[in-house]
């Protein structure tokens, strides 16, 4: 299948889920995080989707693999505040393994595209 836009990529398609069920699973969380883990959590899963739509829509390889780099730390601040939100009881029983599951997932996903760019950067591509 050809890429045609970031929105094409599993893995932004992946992550975009993500976000999703992120957006869902915070709105139960107590009303005094809204400013703090809430806000927090949903800004990583964000910050994913969002840096791997703006790196592929930069004009240089090098600039792609910067913010596959930024997604991936972004995955892993929010791997650690979905355990701090499981420890703390804002996510319901079924909620926290399923967005571990998917965040697992993704973050596969994001180290194979940020290897194949690595790997192919500076190759005749002009960047």
């Amino acid at each position: 299948m050809a890429v045609n836009s970031y929105r094409d990529l599993a893995v932004w398609q992946k992550s975009y889920q993500l976000a999703l069920a992120v957006y869902k699973a915070t709105g139960s969380f107590p009303r005094e995080e809204v400013f703090g883990l809430t806000s927090q959590v949903r800004r990583a899963a964000v910050s994913i989707v969002a840096n791997l739509a703006e790196g592929n829509c930069r004009h240089s390889r090098a600039d792609y693999v910067r913010f596959v780099s930024i997604a991936q730390g972004s995955a892993g601040e929010l791997d650690t505040l979905l355990w701090l939100a499981r420890d703390l009881s804002y996510l319901k029983d079924t909620e926290a393994p399923q967005l571990t599951e998917q965040l697992t997932e993704g973050s596969k996903m994001l180290n194979g595209l940020a290897r194949s760019l690595r790997d192919h950067q500076g190759r005749g591509t002009g960047d």
